[in-house]
């Protein structure tokens, strides 16, 4: 190593020991009120301070560990792209390759291996659920890049209609939900001419503002809502007109199996799964066409977009629509699962949980949304019994994939258009076949 590097060297080690030691600091100052004191109930109603000095010992040295790897390893130099094998990144990219076929092979297996598992068989079905929002989110924010901190009010939307027509007009699910779909992307269509002109942090707080008028009209409009009580004995989906019961004509008894509970749950969650596809098919096609191209090119530059002569409103409304049409299917499926809903399912929480599972999973990334929402909606599963330390854990891990993966996990993604490839082109031949 020459003289020059290595002075290069200790001064990036420098440096990155300067900028771990100031976020260590930074996570002194937020944490040490926050987690080193607390403060306990003692007897007689008086308030006593209890000291935890060891975690924040451990949240600071982990915010020092955390900026010097990222330091040494990235903004330093020592690892670099081209220090990786070819070997290694054609594996990566054949993993990714069959990532998607694996996890859907996966998926469809699933109530099969957890059968007798109730628990993860509810948890599969809820994935799945946050899995169709992010694809229908990911319309809005990845392909059209319209932020968009709203989405739950569509999700309502689609719930409350499905619970409304199926008790007052006595319709089955199967016309509920399609119907549910057009009331959702009529609303979204009713948020797209507002916001036309608004972009970035402006249609944000616009979006929520619209989330938060929704929820809040389900809560006063008690005579059709139901207002805080919500709406309860909401009707159940059926297998093709076959109720999931142990009387006689269910489903059970006509196709001679035994009774269980679980072949509802079972159908429930092939039924969310055909959703979940039915959206992510609909998504890939509509990135080939026209209209999704125009939503990636308004993405990176609408100025850009409108002088090519691309109408930049039909294509925010289109965007808007087809992203609220998807969480109204979803929410008619929440509805008829949980069989009673109320404006408490619906806070600005939802919204912000599936726009997280989108930025994490990586915008325009179909396979990325799905993995986000399994490894968040997994890991919050998994750290129920340490809610003292749930959300530093979910925060710390969200800060670490901002760092290392700023742009989702998997940041890459099939072209929506390919090019053909150039053929040469014999000049002399075709400048004979010109004078012919």
């Amino acid at each position: 190593m020459t003289q020059e590097g290595s002075s290069t060297r200790h001064r990036d080690l420098a440096g990155a020991l300067k900028h771990a030691a100031l976020a260590a600091l930074v996570a002194f100052g937020l944490f040490s009120l926050l987690v080193g004191i607390r403060t306990d109930t003692g007897p007689g109603g008086a308030l006593e301070l209890s000291e935890r000095f060891e975690t924040l010992a451990v949240l600071v040295a982990v915010a020092f560990a955390g900026v010097f790897l990222r330091e040494i390893l990235f903004s330093g130099g020592f690892v670099e792209a081209a220090s990786v094998p070819e070997s290694i990144r054609r594996s990566a990219a054949r993993i990714t390759q069959f990532l998607g076929p694996g996890l859907l092979i996966f998926a469809a297996a699933a109530p099969i291996i957890f059968y007798n598992n109730r628990y993860l068989l509810d948890l599969s079905i809820q994935i799945l659920t946050y899995v169709m929002l992010g694809w229908g989110l990911n319309i809005v924010v990845g392909l059209a890049g319209l932020l968009d901190l709203g989405y739950v009010a569509f999700y309502a939307v689609g719930a409350y209609s499905y619970a409304l027509l199926a008790q007052n007009f006595g319709l089955s699910f199967w016309i509920c939900l399609p119907l549910a779909g057009i009331l959702a992307a009529f609303w979204g269509v009713l948020l797209g001419f507002p916001v036309l002109r608004l972009r970035g942090d402006y249609l944000a707080i616009v979006t929520l503002a619209f989330g938060e008028i929704i929820r809040l009209v389900l809560i006063n409009w008690q005579s059709l809502t139901g207002g805080p009580n919500g709406i309860s004995s909401i009707p159940r989906p059926s297998f093709f007109g076959l109720p999931f019961n142990s009387e006689e004509g269910g489903f059970a008894h006509t196709f001679g199996l035994e009774f269980s509970p679980t072949h509802r749950v079972v159908f429930l969650y092939y039924l969310i799964l055909a959703l979940a596809l039915l959206t992510n098919a609909v998504t890939i096609r509509l990135r080939r066409l026209p209209i999704g191209r125009a939503w990636e090119a308004l993405r990176e530059d609408e100025i850009a977009c409108r002088s090519l002569g691309i109408n930049t409103t039909n294509t925010k409304l289109t965007a808007f629509a087809m992203g609220a049409m998807f969480g109204g299917f979803a929410g008619s499926f929440f509805a008829t699962r949980q069989g009673f809903i109320s404006p408490e399912s619906f806070v600005f929480q939802e919204s912000a949980m599936v726009l997280a599972i989108v930025v994490l999973g990586g915008m325009g990334s179909q396979i990325g949304v799905a993995i986000a929402a399994a490894v968040m909606l997994g890991g919050f599963e998994f750290f129920r019994e340490f809610q003292q330390y749930r959300m530093v854990v979910f925060g710390l891990a969200m800060v670490a994939i901002m760092i290392w993966r700023p742009r989702g996990l998997i940041s890459t993604r099939t072209p929506s258009v390919f090019l053909k490839k150039e053929k040469p082109v014999d000049i002399a031949l075709a400048r004979e076949e010109g004078r012919g």
